[in-house]
């Protein structure tokens, strides 16, 4: 049976998951979340040496990276990797630390398990951070530092070989403060989101239809999420929250392929400002700070050309539109909010299709940013 680990599992392996709910993109910091799934190929590619706890293996890997939002540093995760029996996937046992060139800092644990042949998916994590980023207000952009304890439950169960569903429970307790003497203080329409004890649980669903999870050259990938947070020691009404992406590929020829994504989020007027929706977080496009651009709805489109120069070189062309507003007659008031970009693809591995990224994108605002990472945007 094939079933890749969902999107909601994955998206909060390692040092990722301690950034979820800590400012919108900072989860998108993209290389913690690597570590995680080069451990996972490593180990497959060793996986005939047998199965059982005992039987597992230990590695570390240091990721570089460099996104808008927290600026340049490097992950450094290590684990412990093993088969709970011979027809599931490795399972992790892992720890993981990043830091930053603004100051941003995490640190947590993560436990991935797969087991009767990848029917069932568990993963827990528990983290806490400290993450500096600008937040864009009325007032222009505010330096600010968050920091917070984080802990997530997902359970995913395959239906079929393509189709699984699951469930996830977090808890997050988080502070913001102004960083620095700039600004006094916040906005006021962001005072009741300064500190926040927040329980949220929810429900996913999966279809994968890849050819493969690193580098998809067929195929088609369809992820929901639906949640509902409550505020914890406060009269404050719950919020809901749910997105949808729709990824799909077409090959060109043997060395080229056409990747496309397609998101549409939602979130109910009580959503804190960091938990919103977002260009640049929800969707993963580039060319934007994530907290640029935060409403109570959002939708993208990109898409994407990449080109292979032999084994081990590539190169992409990319470029995405998004618009953002309180609801959905409103998404054309503030405009859209377009990127272009190229980028260079380094094959860090000779068994398995994982590319060492940099890329470069140009907005319609005039700005340039710069992207460093390990995998593909989608």
């Amino acid at each position: 049976m094939r079933l890749t680990i969902p999107h909601y599992v994955r998206a909060h392996a390692i040092t990722v998951a301690i950034l979820c709910g800590l400012g919108p993109q900072t989860v998108q910091a993209a290389g913690p979340d690597e570590v995680h799934r080069q451990m996972d190929h490593i180990e497959t590619a060793g996986g005939d040496s047998g199965f059982g706890f005992s039987n597992g293996s230990v590695i570390v890997a240091p990721v570089p990276f460099s996104n808008p939002t927290i600026g340049s540093g490097l992950a450094l995760g290590a684990g412990y990797l093993f088969k709970i029996d011979p027809g599931s996937k490795t399972s992790v046992i892992g720890l993981g630390a990043m830091r930053s060139d603004n100051g941003s800092q995490a640190a947590g644990l993560m436990t991935n398990l797969a087991f009767d042949n990848n029917r069932w998916l568990l993963n827990l994590f528990a983290g806490k951070a400290d993450v500096r980023y600008d937040l864009y207000t009325s007032l222009g952009p505010i330096p600010i530092h968050q920091d917070g304890q984080l802990a997530r439950f997902n359970l995913a169960y395959g239906v079929t070989e393509d189709l699984s569903f699951g469930g996830v429970i977090r808890y997050l307790n988080t502070s913001i403060a102004v960083d620095g003497t700039s600004f006094p203080s916040l906005p006021p329409q962001y005072s009741p989101d300064l500190n926040l004890e927040i329980i949220t649980a929810g429900f996913s669903a999966d279809w994968d239809r890849r050819d493969n999870s690193d580098y998809p050259t067929d195929g088609s990938r369809l992820t929901a999420e639906a949640t509902r947070s409550f505020f914890v020691d406060t009269g404050r009404a719950s919020y809901d929250k749910a997105n949808i992406k729709y990824d799909t590929y077409r090959p060109l020829a043997a060395d080229s392929t056409l990747a496309f994504r397609g998101v549409f989020c939602a979130a109910t007027d009580e959503t804190p400002f960091f938990d919103q929706c977002s260009i640049g977080a929800t969707d993963n496009m580039r060319g934007f700070n994530s907290t640029q651009f935060l409403d109570l709805r959002s939708t993208s489109f990109q898409a994407e050309y990449r080109r292979r120069f032999g084994p081990r070189w590539g190169a992409v062309a990319f470029g995405g539109i998004g618009w953002t507003g309180a609801k959905l007659s409103e998404f054309g008031d503030g405009g859209s909010h377009s990127a272009i970009g190229l980028g260079a693809r380094y094959r860090v591995s000779k068994k398995f299709p994982i590319d060492f990224s940099v890329d470069i994108s140009h907005s319609n605002l005039g700005d340039d940013q710069i992207y460093i990472y390990v995998g593909q945007r989608f």
